[in-house]
């Protein structure tokens, strides 16, 4: 059987392979027997490494998917009868199925964002209808981190998110499926931009910077975790051999990989935004900051482009592009993915 033609595109970051170094710990836990279902020394280890970035107080629960951490990490918090409020472009508004919907009865109320940012002044039209029947109940304000438009809250800004959240009776939520992503240009650890920030529930995901899956739901404030461990089996997200998640966790956090694969992987992003802004005709839609960059081009360029390169379309409507990089993308492949483009360019005119 021939092996399949395996090139790296720019359609997604969950694309890429697994760092070595994870690989290399997965095969050193692989060894002997371990209580299964996170009774083990090594889900205790990789916990403690979490605790140590977010703060003591931290509750965490490994599960295996970012949406199985979204949905359950709200289902926790939440009531049928509530709602959470977020970006229009959030992934648990666009990319999960309807799973919080679902799984967790409530509804899902959204928000117009031009950068994927919420900002304070934007939730005020659904600040209403509290201890009235014929209404959802606000409950949560979920934001992205970094957000799926590729941009970063500050610590500030998070801070001013969970104040008015708190002020008006919600919990602060955190997709950090990209959070590596968004510490790195900040330059700051962590939990600066989390439980400092005022942050309730977090979303802590490695797989798209370098692991081969897994997620951590950590409640940052106690009491928020009461009931969890049941939910999680009933979510069907408990792991029997957890310390197969556990294990990507400690290559993850215990060396500084996460700041390597995201440093890196931001820098390939801006080096493609860099070649793409010298291309006549293409146009970059929103500030790089982290891993993503967005482009407007024609779309029978796209077409062509996208036989040779995977990537995907963001905004059908003006002909806006998503283009990812990962932790193994290189210097190589945004020159030659911005040469090609550059000369389909050239003979679209």
């Amino acid at each position: 059987m021939s092996e399949p033609v395996l090139k790296r595109g720019f359609a997604s970051d969950n694309n890429s392979g697994v760092h070595p170094a994870v690989m290399k710990e997965l095969l050193r836990v692989n060894r002997g027997h371990v209580v299964g279902y996170g009774d083990d020394p090594f889900t205790e280890t990789a916990k403690e490494l979490i605790r140590n970035e977010l703060g003591e107080q931290t509750e965490v629960y490994f599960v295996f998917t970012g949406t199985g951490a979204n949905v359950l990490g709200l289902a926790g918090t939440m009531r049928s009868w509530n709602s959470v409020i977020t970006s229009h472009t959030a992934h648990i508004e666009t990319d999960e199925c309807g799973a919080p919907e679902k799984f967790a009865g409530c509804k899902v109320l959204s928000v117009d964002t031009p950068d994927g940012k919420l900002r304070p002044e934007m939730l005020e039209r659904h600040m209403h209808g509290f201890d009235f029947e014929h209404h959802s109940q606000p409950k949560v304000i979920s934001i992205s981190q970094a957000t799926e438009m590729g941009t970063v809250y500050t610590p500030g800004e998070v801070k001013e998110l969970a104040d008015y959240a708190h002020k008006n009776g919600l919990l602060l939520h955190m997709d950090g499926a990209r959070i590596a992503n968004a510490a790195v240009p900040l330059g700051v650890p962590f939990r600066a931009f989390t439980t400092d920030a005022g942050v309730d529930i977090l979303s802590f995901g490695g797989t798209k910077n370098g692991m081969m899956y897994g997620e951590a739901v950590c409640f940052l404030k106690p009491g928020l975790s009461e009931g969890f461990k049941y939910l999680r089996k009933q979510g069907m997200q408990l792991a029997s051999k957890m310390r197969f998640i556990s294990a990507q966790y400690i290559a993850y956090l215990s060396g500084g990989l996460w700041k390597e694969c995201a440093s890196h992987s931001n820098r390939m992003a801006r080096e493609l935004q860099r070649r793409l802004r010298e291309i006549s005709g293409i146009k970059i839609t929103q500030k790089v900051e982290a891993n993503g960059v967005f482009v407007i081009m024609p779309d029978r360029v796209a077409a062509l482009l996208s036989r040779e390169y995977f990537f995907y379309p963001w905004n059908e409507q003006i002909s806006e592009y998503r283009l990812m990089t990962s932790w193994d993308t290189t210097s190589d492949d945004v020159v030659q993915f911005s040469d090609k483009l550059k000369s389909m360019m050239s003979e679209h005119r």
